[in-house]
């Protein structure tokens, strides 16, 4: 594209794959550039599911959200979530329960000019930028802290997001200070890249990552991603593959749902 268009921050360079925009084109969006598309094109070739994948991730953000919503949720904050696509945690939750608040954070400056642009004259929705391996600033927060009671249960969202730090920034630990600032009643909901799913390409679609989003991805096992739950109670069916939480028409779920890369889970705090 010779010309940037007006919606693109400055001093981005959209010459090089970002990993918001590279979902976005998955999903079918048009926020996206050249050099975006040719990391997903290239990470489809390798694996040619990959795009019904992440449909797969927004169908679960989508039945996970109203899930909470149903059970008197009223409080999101979704870390890491991109750019706005259909079907967005407010537009679910507000749907679902008229009042709810939502708070969107990502470290992406397109994503998040995006998101101030579609939440324009939304009172009960905001968005931040922040990183997610600074947990104890996102949850200090001004805007945070204005739009979201953490005396009240609050649901945290990460999605498709902790598969992008690698070890040593230990999101173990990261997601234990996000666990510990919520109160009793509150919720975690993941979803993570298993590498159990498809052993003989993980590797490579890291290498992809690396070279061509200038973004690490770490794909990690089952039991790994597991520990991110630890001192919470998993709601049923458990941590299971993306298309296996919930479903709507359990008719839908594949025979082979690992194929579908995610592992996801809900937990909950005890009240």
């Amino acid at each position: 594209m010779a010309v940037q268009p007006d919606w693109v921050p400055q001093g981005i360079d959209t010459g090089k794959a970002n990993v918001a925009r590279v979902y976005d084109y998955w999903l079918g969006g048009t926020n996206n550039f050249r050099a975006d598309q040719d990391a997903a094109r290239a990470m489809l070739a390798l694996d040619p599911d990959l795009r019904a994948t992440m449909q797969a991730n927004r169908a679960f953000l989508g039945r996970a959200v109203r899930y909470l919503a149903q059970l008197g949720i009223r409080q999101f904050l979704d870390i890491g979530s991109g750019i706005p696509t259909a079907r967005n945690v407010h537009e679910v939750a507000q749907e679902a329960a008229p009042g709810s608040r939502v708070v969107y954070c990502d470290i992406d400056d397109v994503a998040v000019a995006h998101s101030r642009l579609l939440l324009r004259g939304n009172p009960d929705a905001a968005v931040i930028q922040g990183d997610l391996r600074e947990p104890d600033t996102i949850l200090e927060d001004p805007m945070v802290r204005g739009m979201l009671d953490f005396t009240k249960p609050v649901a945290v969202l990460l999605l498709a997001v902790l598969h992008f730090l690698n070890d040593a920034d230990d999101p173990w630990q990261t997601v234990t200070t996000l666990r510990e600032a919520l109160p009793p009643g509150s919720y975690l909901v993941i979803c993570h890249a298993c590498r159990d799913a498809k052993p003989d390409i993980a590797s490579a679609t890291e290498k992809i990552y690396q070279r061509r989003v200038a973004s690490q991805v770490v794909l990690r096992p089952r039991v790994d991603i597991q520990r991110f739950f630890e001192g919470l109670d998993l709601v049923d069916p458990g941590l299971v593959w993306l298309p296996q939480w919930r479903p709507d028409n359990p008719a839908e779920v594949p025979d082979d749902p690992q194929k579908f890369w995610g592992l996801v889970g809900v937990g909950s705090l005890a009240t």
